[in-house]
């Protein structure tokens, strides 16, 4: 960290080159988003590593002045976990999209998920091949149509949040591209995790696929059809807070306030910090319109984390191994110089 008392502009974060988005591309709010994080996290910009591996997405790279690696396709997973498990003590974030993360990377992404190694990931969703110009991807909708889809997905998508927590996540969170404030939040408070933290932002490609969140951020409809949780708080949404969520039984129940006797003291309290994920996973799985989706923090639990555990684990053997390194011996004056 820096000095606190010295105040780092998000400016400090962005690079010489032009961002070559396409104009209205949610991936600009994101960066942005990200750079003003860093910001107020007081980074210094050469303890930050940026990984990406291919897609739109995956330009993200270039336009952040920190280190950084533009790998291959799917594998930003592989080398982020390598930079980190090499030197703890960067701070590394992976950018990757829906495509680039759960179709080749899908391997890469969940295992370093399980192991729980300290990386930030922002999972750009956007349910479409961007960059390789409008293929379905393993998000997109059942039916969806596109150029490797022309009459129809008849593939069920991947849940990106039911896929982190399935393979056993401890934070997984979610925003979206319309909201930069809440993305900024999200994004320092990943960063503060211990652990593999998983940010998934719902994300608009105004070429291929434009308007694929449109019915969670119409301006007249989207306070009742998104819920932002925050831990420790009732579980309530809607443009005038009158709805909320409880458990009817084993399963969620959107309610209104008011009606049946039902009060704010019925509504659940979001705890983000449960280890037992069940209702994690059921607050990750809503989807629109038979429930608000769930932005913020979803889950955010404590666990060990894999790059402290390999730094114990190499201490503790030497501490116990009889086998003497050179540096032992040379310590021991039992060095020999061979000519």
């Amino acid at each position: 960290m820096n000095n606190p008392h010295t105040i780092i502009q998000k400016e400090e974060f962005k690079s010489s080159q032009n961002v070559r988005w396409c104009p209205g591309c949610g991936d600009h709010a994101i960066l942005n988003s990200v750079q003003k994080a860093m910001a107020e996290l007081n980074l210094k910009r050469e303890e930050v590593v940026v990984v990406s591996g291919i897609g739109c997405s995956s330009r993200f790279t270039y336009y952040m002045n920190t280190f950084g690696f533009h790998t291959i396709h799917g594998r930003g997973s592989a080398i982020a976990s390598g930079v980190k498990i090499a030197n703890p003590d960067l701070k590394v974030w992976q950018i990757t999209g829906d495509g680039d993360a759960l179709a080749i990377g899908g391997n890469h992404f969940i295992h370093t998920i399980r192991r729980n190694i300290d990386l930030n990931i922002i999972l750009f969703n956007n349910q479409i091949y961007g960059l390789t110009k409008g293929q379905f991807s393993p998000t997109s909708r059942r039916g969806f149509i596109s150029k490797t889809s022309p009459f129809g997905t008849i593939e069920h998508p991947f849940r990106p949040g039911e896929l982190a927590i399935g393979a056993r996540g401890n934070f997984f969170a979610r925003s979206m591209d319309r909201k930069p404030n809440l993305c900024t939040e999200i994004f320092k408070e990943a960063a503060q995790h211990k652990g593999t933290s998983i940010v998934e932002v719902l994300q608009n490609c105004v070429i291929y696929n434009d308007k694929t969140h449109e019915e969670l951020t119409h301006k007249e409809e989207k306070h009742d059809r998104t819920i932002i949780l925050k831990h420790g708080e009732p579980m309530i949404f809607g443009k005038n807070r009158d709805k909320g969520l409880i458990l009817d039984g084993m399963q969620l129940k959107v309610v209104k306030i008011g009606e049946n006797g039902l009060t704010e003291s019925d509504l659940l309290v979001h705890d983000a910090e449960c280890q037992d994920s069940t209702l994690h996973l059921k607050l990750a799985n809503m989807e629109y319109p038979e429930f608000p989706v769930a932005l913020g923090v979803i889950r955010k639990v404590k666990a060990p984390v894999y790059d402290q555990e390999v730094i114990n684990q190499i201490e503790r053997l030497q501490s116990t191994s009889t086998i003497k390194t050179f540096r032992d011996l040379a310590i021991e004056g039992d060095v020999w110089e061979v000519e």
